[in-house]
């Protein structure tokens, strides 16, 4: 190893030792106990894991070992002398002085397969995670509290079905127009509900001290319509709900956008191009709209009520999604086959009525089979357009004529741009 590698390495040790060090400092002093280390005792474990990797370059691995055993001693001894004081010692400083030591060793150890830099990104990278997770203790907490045993069963149930029962099943086509894939489907379902699944915990952890924006924002990764149908219901109940639920719906509609680019980009990259802006314009007009009736009204708005969502991650709704998109896939194919673009058009009209999801995801799988990005970016656009023009009629019947111009003039808004972007874009 060349001297400006050694110093430089020496250098990340010990500065990853000094980000752990710190927050375990803060740690100490706000608990106001004994502790393993701060500031000083991590940048030093971390000083040790370097200086022994160093010098086991000329004599093997054993000072790199002695070191270990030396380290692992004095945090054992630690943690004896702290269960005797506690009931419940944990063993969190511990795991994080035996990273710091890690890090120090990776940081001079030679024939890593990884460039150096990437090496010293690799480092601080890590120690900037130890470091979020120690911090992190009390919300990370209160989110797993928040987390039903029912939730945590359908995730197990869920990944079990994702992980053992997805890669057996058969990769080729069946059926009607030989467009159903059993495995491309089944993994459709992991991508669509996974997505889900990430804004249904994200609204678990918020919780309602977040309200509107919990609801608006991270309520449109798991179910727009859901928020639509939920807050019209509570608004025709309840009059002075009229703005708030106006608000949190037209936030959730404009967020289905985003959430189709995602799932665009994971799928059909190179359809993303063509669909970013449309989508992107269409979002935009939403939260515009939704911001101009929050600062009209927020002298009214109060706390939002919770919505009733179902885990993305049951395995009869993951299922019923599955069955939804293979019968689209067949009707929107047999469409386009038949009648041609204007069969797809208006397959992905009627599909938009329902779900937009799985439209998305069969246009994009012909887009992949050759279908012209033209063709398939107004499809997509269409099913989004028809998804939103649905939430708005179910805003006017759930809630009534004073919600529905609102949602009305959002949703209009939005569709608008959207629909001229389309037109010069494409």
């Amino acid at each position: 190893m060349a001297f400006d590698e050694i110093f430089w390495g020496f250098l990340i040790a010990l500065g990853a030792g000094a980000l752990i060090g710190l927050q375990r400092q803060q740690s100490r002093d706000e608990e106001k106990g004994p502790g393993v280390g701060g500031l000083r005792t991590f940048p030093l474990i971390a000083l040790a894991g370097a200086l022994s990797t160093f010098i086991a370059h000329t004599m093997g691995m054993w000072p790199m070992l002695g070191a270990m055993v030396v380290i692992g001693v004095f945090l054992a001894v630690s943690q004896y002398q702290e269960s005797s004081r506690s009931a419940d010692p944990g063993i969190t400083t511990q795991v994080a002085a035996l990273i710091t030591f890690l890090l120090g060793v990776l940081a001079l150890s030679p024939g890593i397969p990884l460039p150096v830099g990437d090496r010293y990104l690799l480092i601080v990278a890590s120690a900037g995670v130890v470091m979020a997770l120690l911090s992190f203790k009390e919300p990370l907490h209160q989110a797993v509290a928040r987390i039903s045993d029912d939730d945590l069963y359908a995730t197990a149930k869920f990944v079990v079905l994702a992980v053992v029962v997805l890669p057996l099943l058969p990769n080729r086509t069946y059926g009607p127009f030989n467009v159903v894939n059993p495995f491309h489907v089944a993994l459709m379902v992991v991508l669509i509900a996974g997505m889900s699944f990430l804004g249904y915990i994200a609204m678990r952890i918020a919780g309602p001290r977040h309200g509107l924006l919990a609801t608006g924002m991270l309520g449109g990764l798991v179910s727009s319509t859901a928020v639509t149908i939920s807050l019209a219901t509570r608004a025709r109940e309840s009059p002075p709900m009229v703005a708030l639920a106006a608000v949190a719906t037209v936030l959730a509609s404009s967020t289905m956008f985003l959430r189709m680019l995602v799932v665009i980009g994971v799928v059909a990259p190179n359809l993303l191009t063509s669909l970013i802006w449309p989508l992107w314009i269409m979002a935009l007009g939403g939260y515009g709209t939704a911001l101009l009736f929050y600062l009209k009204s927020r002298a009214i708005l109060h706390e939002v009520p919770p919505v009733l969502y179902y885990n993305p991650l049951e395995l009869g709704t993951a299922l019923k999604f599955g069955l939804f998109y293979a019968v689209v896939i067949v009707v929107a194919k047999g469409a386009q086959i038949v009648l041609g673009d204007q069969g797809l058009y208006a397959s992905s009209v009627l599909a938009g009525t329902t779900d937009v999801d799985a439209i998305t995801l069969s246009v994009a799988r012909f887009h992949q089979e050759g279908l012209d990005t033209r063709t398939a970016a107004t499809a997509i656009t269409a099913a989004a357009m028809t998804n939103t023009i649905t939430k708005a009629a179910l805003a006017a019947w759930f809630g009534g004529k004073p919600l529905a111009w609102r949602v009305a003039l959002g949703l209009g808004v939005a569709l608008a741009g959207g629909a001229v972007t389309l037109v010069f874009t494409t």
